[in-house]
């Protein structure tokens, strides 16, 4: 009989648990249930995780830079946790690297898409000054990124041999136009691709990291797209003016 009325009494306490118990305790589940789940994806596609942190510190750093970034607010953003993000890039210095390497591959992964060689020199160098401008004006995160970068004297970035070696890949890139530019005539010969790879990456540059200053002094009209287009048109004619061959003494028209 005292057992009985003990099963009885259970049973009427569980009865009056309130729902906001029961409805915390599905959320508790559910939430077991979603981190088990974010477990499994890192196991099995640890790059994808890797692809998503990346992205997300990109951002992050790019906003607020190296030392204002925060590692939490990285993990709070991406599918992962703190512990996954030191477990992947060691501290926050290395995720910070990482990401200043993956925004340069990302600009250095578009120029190979544009598959220059099938391109006349004169063709392929405006195709490669065009690309620069969109990507600088299209990814302003890249941009404070370097001028963070700058800011550290380039202390992060000298020691990377990924960006050093995705550089020197641009610099052959360009290398390759103007000599077949020369060899046909269309370019003037000694052309320095590394001079060039700095007038070219200037002017994009400009364009969108004395933005805030420029706007604020001469006002916005310069940015709209209409006028972009004219002033990436411009840069492009530029360029091209820069490497034509020169008249010889007494040939100008």
């Amino acid at each position: 009989m005292f057992q009985t009325v003990n099963f009885v009494k259970k049973n009427i306490l569980s009865a009056r648990k309130p729902l906001c118990y029961q409805h915390s305790r599905e959320a508790d589940l559910a939430e077991t249930e979603e981190k088990k789940r974010e477990k499994r994806g890192w196991r099995q596609n640890p790059d994808a995780v890797k692809r998503d942190i990346l992205s997300v510190a990109i951002e992050e750093f790019a906003a607020h830079g190296l030392s204002g970034a925060r590692i939490h607010s990285i993990a709070a953003k991406t599918r992962t946790s703190k512990r996954m993000i030191y477990y992947y890039f060691g501290d926050k210095k290395g995720l910070y690297v990482r990401a200043l390497e993956e925004a340069y591959s990302e600009v250095r992964a578009g120029e190979t898409e544009l598959d220059l060689g099938q391109l006349t020199p004169r063709d392929a160098l405006a195709r490669l000054v065009s690309f620069t401008f969109d990507h600088h004006r299209s990814h302003p995160e890249f941009i404070r990124m370097v001028m963070i970068e700058n800011i550290h004297q380039a202390e992060n970035l000298t020691g990377s041999e990924v960006i050093r070696r995705l550089n020197l890949s641009a610099i052959k890139k360009l290398e390759d136009i103007c000599r077949r530019g020369e060899a046909e005539g269309v370019f003037r010969k000694g052309l320095d691709p590394v001079a060039l790879h700095w007038q070219i990456s200037a002017a994009s540059f400009f364009n969108v990291s004395n933005r805030p200053t420029f706007s604020a002094i001469f006002g916005e009209d310069l940015f709209s797209d209409d006028a972009q287009i004219k002033i990436r048109s411009q840069v492009v004619d530029a360029i091209l003016h820069l490497v034509e061959p020169r008249p010889k003494p007494g040939e100008e028209s």
